[in-house]
C-alpha cells in the first residue's frame, strides 16, 4: 500500500471505502493519565467532589464520546459498538488517575479513534469536576 486510503486521486480528503472487507471481530484499547494535587485526589476518592461522584459520570462520559465519535472527527465510520468499556486506577503515590478505554465491535474498520475519544473524554470530564478544587 504506497497510496493514502484517506485521499483520492485528487488529493481530497475522503472517507476510506472498506466495502470489500470483511467482517471482523476487533477490539481496540488506550489509555491515559491526569495528575491532580493531592487534596484533589483524596477529595475524588472520598467522595467530596462537590460536582459528584466524579469516576461515575467520567465513565458515562467516555462511554457516549465512543458512540459520539464519527461525529467528532471528520472521515471516521459510523460503527456498531458491542462493548465500550472505561475503567480507572488510582495512583497515590504519583497522585494520578489512569483510565483505560477499551471498545470491541465486530466490522469492517477499527475502534481506535472511538478508544481515544473515549479515554480523552473521560480525563477531560475528570478534570472538568474537579477543575474548582
Amino acid at each position: 500500500m504506497n497510496e493514502l486510503t484517506h485521499l483520492d486521486k485528487n488529493g481530497n480528503a475522503v472517507m476510506v471505502d472498506v466495502t470489500d472487507k470483511a467482517v471482523t471481530e476487533r477490539t481496540a484499547r488506550a489509555s491515559g493519565i491526569i495528575h491532580l494535587s493531592g487534596k484533589t485526589l483524596d477529595a475524588v476518592i472520598n467522595g467530596d467532589v462537590p460536582k459528584g461522584d466524579v469516576f461515575a459520570v467520567s465513565r458515562v462520559a467516555g462511554i457516549m464520546a465512543v458512540k459520539k465519535t464519527p461525529e467528532l472527527i471528520p472521515l471516521c465510520h459510523s460503527l456498531l459498538i458491542t462493548k465500550a468499556e472505561i475503567a480507572f486506577e488510582v495512583d497515590r503515590e504519583h497522585s494520578a488517575i489512569l483510565c483505560s478505554c477499551t471498545v470491541k465491535l465486530s466490522g469492517k474498520t477499527g475502534a481506535e479513534m472511538e478508544a481515544l475519544t473515549g479515554v480523552s473524554t473521560a480525563l477531560l470530564t475528570v478534570y472538568d469536576m474537579c477543575k474548582a478544587l
